[in-house]
């Protein structure tokens, strides 16, 4: 059986470092499911197909990390023949053997409910605006206000909402470095596989 890791949080929290370093330090494979969203964004046209016809080779468009793709990402997020054609994806890549780190917004909760590890990776809106301003070269009050739409969006949407799940430890980044944030999950992976 899979060992499988779920990360969830908002943008720029800091989870897709996270479970870069997880899956790089337990030999585990690593799925940003964002990249999902995005890359089904990106291709246009409608979106139910778009995300039906997704390919893994999809996901190395060089343009998937701007803020547009982020913002396209969240749209079509929120519409549920989007969601179901990229379930069976994740199911099937979180099905690797040894183990898989997932990390988007409802891995804990919807996709991976059952997995051994869940993470809640969270910051506060000004540091995240600052980070990922920094990431884009942007504006971190224009990010800012991104953020917030897009957090909103995504917490209120009816199908798989960005919350927390019941059982998930929760990692505030905020005024952590990335190897604290880092050794902190690294732990309570550690602590569950004994």
């Amino acid at each position: 059986m899979p060992f499988i890791i779920a990360i969830d949080g908002p943008a720029a929290s800091g989870k897709g470092t996270i479970a870069r370093a997880l899956a790089s330090h337990f030999g585990f494979h690593h799925l940003d499911t964002g990249l999902l969203y995005r890359a089904t964004g990106a291709k246009g046209g409608d979106p139910v197909a778009a995300a039906r016809s997704l390919q893994a080779s999809d996901l190395d468009r060089p343009d998937l990390r701007s803020a547009e793709a982020g913002q396209a990402a969240s749209r079509i997020a929120a519409i549920p023949e989007v969601r179901e054609a990229l379930v069976a994806f994740q199911h099937r890549f979180a099905a690797q053997e040894p183990g898989a780190v997932l990390d988007g917004r409802d891995i804990g909760t919807v996709i991976c409910p059952d997995a051994a590890v869940k993470l809640y990776v969270t910051a506060s809106d000004q540091v995240r605006a600052v980070r990922r301003a920094a990431e884009l070269g942007a504006d971190a009050d224009e990010m800012l206000a991104q953020l917030q739409e897009r957090d909103r969006r995504d917490s209120e949407r009816a199908t798989a909402p960005l919350r927390p799940a019941p059982d998930a430890v929760l990692l505030d980044t905020s005024h952590l470095t990335i190897p604290e944030a880092i050794a902190l999950a690294v732990a309570q992976v550690d602590r569950v596989r004994g």
